[in-house]
């Protein structure tokens, strides 16, 4: 049987029209109606009509966690099971939610919590990189005060994460092919989410987690883990520390994995696995019509 894993996009695969051709569906059906209850606001209506409020963390969230929680029953639904799954920042809740780690309501309470919080802290810039000398890039964030590799994506692709001065202080003293600004509240995995993270803790601490069903990667840890006290640690580090997806990647062939499915809107993951491990076979499931039959 071939070895698959399965992973999760986060903020910024958003894409208005996600998730509503599923609506039809039962599964979809008593999904949207329990998140509607824990939201107080419709996922569906939001990714039909409003892009304006799709851009904001405080929907964004939510609805990604919602959506690709759906498209994991389905799969289930259609009697497939990864061996292995892994997400993208947000996404990692998903990976937890699938992984059987806690409920879906659970993990949507969380991931309210978490947007509401992260949406607080202000004044902080995120960047992303795009062609630039690694060794140089490392150098000099390690030179510069108050920033730090935030999304470590790919040997080509990362992003940096502090002050407004201090991302373009690194910017300015590197080559780098391309800069650009994610339009997001403040310095996301970063030191400046202690103060969001140390609430978030007490949420987090009354929340149960269970063993997983599969081994999860971790953004702060990639090796594979299913004790719920260690993957609670690990997603109880994210909020502050490294995205580290070049290295979950990478992992993924010293575990076996033979193929990659990326659940949820876009190709993001996708795309920096096909660079990254050539040869792995990866497959997207964003709508109805991707899913097995």
């Amino acid at each position: 049987m071939t070895k698959t894993a399965w992973v999760f996009p986060g903020q910024g695969s958003q894409a208005l029209g996600m998730g509503v051709d599923l609506a039809n569906l039962p599964i979809a059906q008593e999904k949207y109606a329990a998140a509607e209850t824990i939201l107080g606001w419709s996922v569906l209506e939001i990714c039909a009509n409003a892009e304006d409020k799709l851009s904001s963390s405080l929907y964004t969230q939510p609805s990604l966690y919602v959506v690709e929680s759906i498209l994991v029953d389905l799969m289930r639904d259609r009697h497939q099971q990864p061996d292995l799954v892994a997400g993208h920042s947000l996404g990692e809740y998903v990976a937890l939610y699938a992984a059987g780690v806690f409920d879906f309501e659970t993990g949507l309470q969380l991931v309210k919590y978490r947007a509401e919080l992260m949406n607080t802290v202000a004044g902080g810039q995120m960047t992303a990189l795009i062609g630039f000398n690694r060794e140089q890039l490392d150098a000099q964030i390690t030179a510069t005060p108050d920033v730090v590799l935030a999304n470590d994506n790919s040997d080509g692709q990362v992003v940096i994460s502090g002050t407004p001065d201090a991302v373009e202080a690194v910017i300015s003293a590197i080559k780098v092919k391309r800069a650009v600004k994610l339009n997001v509240a403040g310095a996301y995995h970063s030191p400046f989410m202690e103060p969001a993270q140390a609430q978030f803790q007490n949420a987090l601490d009354a929340v149960p987690f269970t063993d997983a069903i599969v081994p999860v990667l971790s953004n702060t840890d990639p090796t594979p883990e299913t004790k719920a006290e260690v993957l609670k640690q690990r997603i109880s580090r994210q909020m502050t520390g490294s995205v580290r997806w070049r290295e979950i990647m990478l992992q993924l062939p010293q575990e076996g994995i033979e193929s990659v499915v990326e659940i949820g809107p876009g190709k993001v993951l996708s795309n920096l696995i096909k660079r990254t491990c050539s040869d792995l076979v990866v497959a997207n499931v964003s709508t109805a019509a991707d899913l097995p039959a």
